[in-house]
């Protein structure tokens, strides 16, 4: 049975499998030496807008792969869908790693990401099949950055805002469009205070939640400025151990129309979740 707790991250039990159930910048610019005519002039500030390129943008599809590593034990959660960077919403259906037997142990989950909460189907541990469960992302201590399995392709984006030690690595093709590859860290904390209104109270909840501020990242962005690919690696402390999640986020297909439609109040679970 997939169970999940909602929390504190390194407070979660039963080492990376159970993470994994709980669904689960100062610019470089190089003064002493000349620079390469390619080189940007400002890495951190095109980092830094990437999430506002993002919303001129409007919405585009998303693909979303969640790693976990603790204990010797490696296990990949992986989302398909859209998001509306906009309204900040968006659909995914997230597929958690198949068994031993090599066979699904749950079916597929729908979630719905809108400013504030975190719709979940197919949700299992006691939840009715048909039955949503929503989860306000606002008390969660990593601010639905790792709970849910797959990272909120709009928190993903804002995160970047407080990118800081920022190098620009260079040019590259990615599903045959050139992009440019920065690599940096993510201060959560100077994230959330920058962040859009719709998601400061997320990020602001993660910022007190994790051990540390710190969030490595590489991302790719195109002559547009907007984000294509981004790659954070969080880590946290769970009974003792540290456990590793590098959450990837794409994005492509920009213009498809997203459609969010949130459920009926009748339909969302008001009983205890089993843990």
């Amino acid at each position: 049975m997939v169970v999940q707790r909602y929390g504190r991250p390194r407070g979660i039990g039963g080492g990376a499998l159970a993470v994994t159930a709980s669904l689960v910048a100062a610019a470089v610019t190089g003064c002493a030496a000349p620079q390469d005519p390619e080189q940007p002039p400002d890495p951190a500030g095109a980092v830094r807008g990437a999430a506002d390129a993002l919303v001129r943008a409007g919405t585009s599809k998303a693909s979303t792969a969640m790693e976990m590593a603790a204990g010797g034990t490696r296990v990949t959660i992986r989302g398909e869908g859209g998001y509306d960077f906009r309204s900040r919403t968006g659909r995914l259906r997230v597929v958690l790693p198949k068994d031993a037997a090599g066979t699904s142990a749950h079916r597929p989950i729908t979630e719905l990401l809108t400013p504030g909460a975190l719709y979940m189907k197919n949700r299992g541990a006691g939840v009715p099949a048909d039955k949503w469960v929503r989860v306000d992302t606002t008390t969660l201590d990593d601010g639905n950055l790792v709970t849910g399995g797959a990272t909120d392709p709009g928190a993903a984006a804002e995160l970047l805002r407080g990118a800081r030690d920022v190098t620009y690595v260079g040019e590259t093709e990615l599903a045959g469009v050139r992009v440019r590859h920065y690599r940096g860290v993510a201060d959560i904390g100077a994230a959330a205070k920058l962040a859009a209104p719709q998601l400061r109270g997320a990020l602001a909840a993660a910022a007190k939640g994790f051990t540390t501020d710190a969030v490595p990242f590489d991302a790719y962005l195109d002559g547009e400025g907007r984000l294509r690919k981004v790659r954070h690696q969080f880590s946290f402390s769970n009974q003792g151990r540290t456990v590793a999640v590098a959450s990837t986020t794409l994005l492509y297909g920009f213009g498809t129309r997203v459609t969010v439609t949130l459920p009926d109040g009748r339909d969302i679970y008001a009983g205890k979740v089993d843990v």
